[in-house]
């Protein structure tokens, strides 16, 4: 792209391998951020993570820590940092100062006791919805700013209600269905989960192809009488998902 030298210029000027004053005291009054991480195949996920001000906590000038609460139960993240341990943060601070912090490093998952023992000074939240099912600590390797130039200048709307759900299972509360996936699911087939360490692969593949024979006899109007959990001329299964023909 030509802009070896302008890179080469903003690697020597801008990128630290710690954080510096000016960098911790923005990290301590953030809201939000951004994590980026990958499985040890390098498929990628990227997502949100919100608390009160300074839920990212400094340790020190070279290290981060923030509790994961209670979510979705999916818990890609964690899932891909004991697979792959490089992570990539983004903060942005769209109210006031319109500017970013973008911090790489290598993270580590830690258990709520063993944090509290090594750092007693850690507040204890006493929102349900916030307390730390486990603690993700971050050595910084890479800290650097993100230009403005691009950044919106956003401001904080009123409160509309009591305080966030935090924690909540209520579907509503939490955005319902609000891309329409659910009304999908049925043109993209029954989804059958991964097979699980405590079960053998051969128990995984008959309950897998049981699975997904019951759901083609269903398409067909035949999920009901005799035989209807019966596996007998069931298709080889072929993946997570199945399509009818028809789609």
């Amino acid at each position: 792209m030509g802009t070896t030298e302008r890179a080469d210029r903003f690697y020597a000027d801008q990128v630290l391998d710690r954080l510096n004053p000016r960098m911790r005291e923005f990290v301590n009054r953030q809201e939000m951020f951004f994590l980026a991480t990958a499985d040890r195949h390098g498929a990628c996920d990227n997502t949100f993570r919100a608390g009160p001000p300074g839920f990212l906590h400094v340790l020190d000038d070279t290290t981060l820590a923030y509790p994961e609460y209670r979510g979705n139960g999916v818990h890609a993240s964690l899932g891909n940092i004991e697979e792959n341990p490089q992570v990539g943060i983004l903060m942005v601070d769209f109210l006031r100062d319109r500017i970013g912090l973008h911090v790489n490093g290598r993270a580590k998952s830690v258990a709520d006791d063993e944090m509290r023992r090594a750092h007693p000074g850690l507040p204890a939240d006493q929102v349900p919805g916030r307390r730390a099912l486990v603690w993700v600590v971050i050595t910084v390797e890479e800290a650097y700013i993100h230009c403005a130039k691009h950044i919106p200048h956003l401001q904080k709307a009123p409160a509309r209600d009591h305080g966030r759900p935090w924690g909540t299972d209520d579907f509503k509360r939490k955005g319902g269905d609000f891309f329409g996936a659910a009304s999908e699911a049925p043109e993209r087939g029954p989804f059958l989960p991964p097979p699980r360490p405590e079960a053998d692969a051969a128990t995984w593949r008959a309950e897998a192809e049981r699975v997904l024979a019951r759901a083609e006899r269903y398409a067909l109007g035949e999920g009901t009488g005799a035989g209807a959990e019966s596996t007998a001329g069931a298709p080889p299964f072929s993946g997570w998902f199945s399509r009818s023909a028809s789609v």
